[in-house]
């Protein structure tokens, strides 16, 4: 909305390209390393999303290096493969001789880079970067420079030494913030001083040192970069690279910039590249992240299904994702409805009520409700008895490895209150004793059945009990609970059975 009072203010291209550098820098992620066979899924699948460039590797550094940029050459993808290369001959030619159409060839530039790393005045360093482009464009082959650290270089050398490879016939200069210290203010100014003096494309490179290489990339595009680095996940140095999936969308949907990226296979690629690098991505990671579409507050969720675009930006199926409704402390009776509706179950008033009061009380706990857990409390609730004849007013259970298991329970039969105490093998057989003692008076009903299970897995998971009950008369009836407690649940399911029982009678 407001963008668009200020799209007149910048200079967008066209279109953007993107360099996806997952499979070098990305692979750079401390902890990270990447078969030849892995690089070559991640490259088909780069392709199939639409980049324009994938930098395989860095050939000099290895044979495995070499071997998978050629096999991912053989594969005849569409996006140009780009090899990295210092401005040195064997570098060059290692790259060369892997037979990549196009080549990344990077110098430090800044200060620190020529006093501390390279030990090179400047015009060593700028010789030796015209002499590199001259020896990628003699063998026939895309040249893109990089100012290593250009964003801690002097303008006046930064400029000096693009407009040097720009008359030695480099295809593109890439503008690298290596270690992320640009601001999007600064970033977009940077990019408009070079814009004004280059003719050829310019690219940018952003790490995210200070969690602005997203912020920083899309800055540039605005003041008229034609090309961003991105990784999948962000992957890459340190705090890594700006988030190919992040930038794609907003240049997308929120500059409306035309690009041939198949977006609806962001978070496919995404899962892709963590399952191989064993990066976990947050849940709240932006357009990929499990909880990117997801809504617990009530509030959100009233909306979200009314209208979906009132708490989403875009949708999930847009980049391959689905929309989550998420059940906890926050959440609303609109958005557990919702769930029981997909479920096909139907409750009356009191029943919802009991529902939703369990789904909160799990809540507060700090237990999130899953689908299952949801279905499993409805069900159970479901199947109670209408009439509680025998009601439970409290219970305790004394147990330990020094004491035989004992529990109480304090009924209400018919209105008038009852307490029994029984022991058993376990907290669970104690309390059903004590049940069916309280209540021999009334009936002679007996446990015939009892299963137990957990409704999604960990400590805190929800304990489904379900029972069989009968009486001397051959009346039997089922009973169900679910909660996060299996004594209360064995307790709750126990009693059930027996109103069941009762009111047969």
């Amino acid at each position: 909305m407001y963008i668009e009072k200020v799209k007149n203010e910048m200079n967008l291209p066209e279109t953007v390209k993107i360099f996806d550098t997952t499979l070098r820098d990305g692979e750079q992620t401390p902890g990270v390393a990447m078969t030849v066979d892995e690089k070559i899924r991640i490259a088909k699948k780069l392709d199939e999303l639409g980049v324009n460039v994938i930098e395989a590797g860095f050939p000099v550094s290895s044979s495995g290096e070499v071997e998978a940029a050629g096999e991912i050459l053989k594969m005849g993808l569409n996006a140009h493969i780009c090899g990295l290369a210092r401005p040195l001959k064997g570098d060059l030619d290692a790259a060369i001789d892997a037979d990549v159409d196009y080549i990344h060839t990077f110098i430090g530039t800044s200060p620190l880079h020529r006093e501390f790393k390279l030990k090179m005045s400047k015009e060593e360093i700028l010789s030796k970067s015209v002499d590199a482009v001259e020896y990628i464009k003699d063998h026939g082959i895309i040249a893109e420079f990089s100012a290593e650290d250009s964003t801690r270089t002097e303008l006046d050398y930064l400029k000096e030494i693009y407009n040097a490879v720009e008359d030695a016939g480099v295809d593109c200069i890439n503008v690298p913030d290596t270690v992320g210290v640009m601001v999007p203010t600064s970033m977009n100014w940077l990019i408009r001083e070079l814009k004004s003096e280059l003719k050829v494309p310019i690219s940018v490179h952003c790490h995210n040192d200070f969690g602005l290489a997203v912020a920083n990339s899309l800055a540039s595009v605005e003041a008229g970069a034609d090309q961003v680095h991105a990784t999948i996940n962000g992957l890459g140095e340190r705090a890594g690279n700006a988030s190919l999936e992040e930038v794609v969308m907003a240049l997308i949907t929120q500059y409306d910039l035309k690009m041939n990226i198949k977006t609806e296979g962001l978070v496919n690629l995404s899962e892709f590249v963590s399952r191989i690098t064993g990066v976990k991505m947050p849940p709240n990671k932006a357009i990929v992240g499990e909880n990117a579409f997801a809504h617990e507050a009530g509030i959100h969720v009233h909306g979200v299904l009314a209208k979906a675009e009132t708490y989403e930006p875009i949708t999930p199926e847009m980049v391959g994702h689905t929309r989550r409704i998420v059940l906890g402390k926050h959440t609303g009776a609109n958005a557990i409805k919702a769930k029981l509706k997909e479920y096909g179950i139907d409750l009356d008033k009191n029943q919802f009520d009991k529902v939703f009061n369990q789904v909160k009380a799990l809540g507060d706990k700090g237990k999130c409700v899953t689908d299952a857990d949801l279905r499993a409390i409805a069900e159970s609730i479901l199947g109670r008895a209408k009439e509680e004849i025998v009601k439970l007013e409290g219970f305790s259970v004394m147990t330990g490895n020094s004491v035989l298991p004992t529990a109480t329970v304090k009924l209400s039969i018919n209105g008038e209150s009852k307490t029994a105490a029984k022991t058993g093998v376990g907290p669970v057989d104690a309390a059903i004793n004590a049940i069916q003692r309280a209540v021999s008076e009334t009936g002679d009903i007996e446990l015939q059945e009892y299963n137990i299970e957990a409704i999604t897995g960990g400590t805190n998971a929800l304990a489904e009990v379900f029972v069989i009950m009968g009486d001397k008369e051959g009346n039997k009836a089922t009973g169900r609970s679910t909660t996060e407690d299996i004594v209360m649940a064995s307790v709750e399911a126990v009693l059930d059975a027996i109103n069941k029982i009762l009111i047969l009678r």
